[in-house]
């Protein structure tokens, strides 16, 4: 609705057109509180560390069980986490990413209509957890910017 007064339009509760000092204040504002809200974070993430690991540790209780985890980033399908990471017998990924995501291990995503696939929430090398290499190939991933190959941790490349 526009105001004969100031001229301001708004849509719900937020003001399109601003007096300037208004837009530069709100702006100031919305940056305190995104540093106020890392700051939450960081504490909560320190908080639950110890938590996590113990959990990880608990259902990641084999060396397979761990690179299978670890390869379940979302990117790999079932059968080449199962296939790499040498999980066999009676249990079986499915199995192992239900388990995981029913204990807050990761989250089911959806990689195109109708099919779903386990992405894991944390990386082991967060928590100093060792897992082997995998068994077979895996394509080589370029450096995420900012990190180099050397940053990376010895033996779980």
């Amino acid at each position: 609705m526009i105001k004969a007064g100031n001229q301001s339009k708004r849509r719900g509760n937020r003001k399109l057109l601003q007096h300037p000092d208004e837009e530069m204040a709100a702006t100031k504002r919305e940056g305190e509180d995104v540093l106020l809200l890392r700051e939450i974070l960081k504490w909560v993430r320190f908080a639950g560390m110890k938590e996590v690991k113990s959990t990880l540790e608990t259902f990641l209780d084999t060396p397979e069980k761990r690179l299978a985890y670890q390869l379940s980033d979302g990117e790999h399908t079932r059968e080449q986490v199962q296939a790499l990471s040498g999980i066999k017998g009676g249990q079986t990924m499915t199995d192992l990413w239900l388990s995981w995501t029913n204990n807050g291990l990761g989250d089911r995503i959806e990689i195109r209509k109708g099919s779903r696939r386990f992405r894991r929430s944390f990386s082991l090398d967060d928590f100093g957890i060792n897992y082997p290499h995998p068994i077979g190939e895996v394509k080589a991933q370029e450096p995420v910017e900012g990190q180099n190959v050397q940053g990376m941790v010895a033996g779980n490349e």
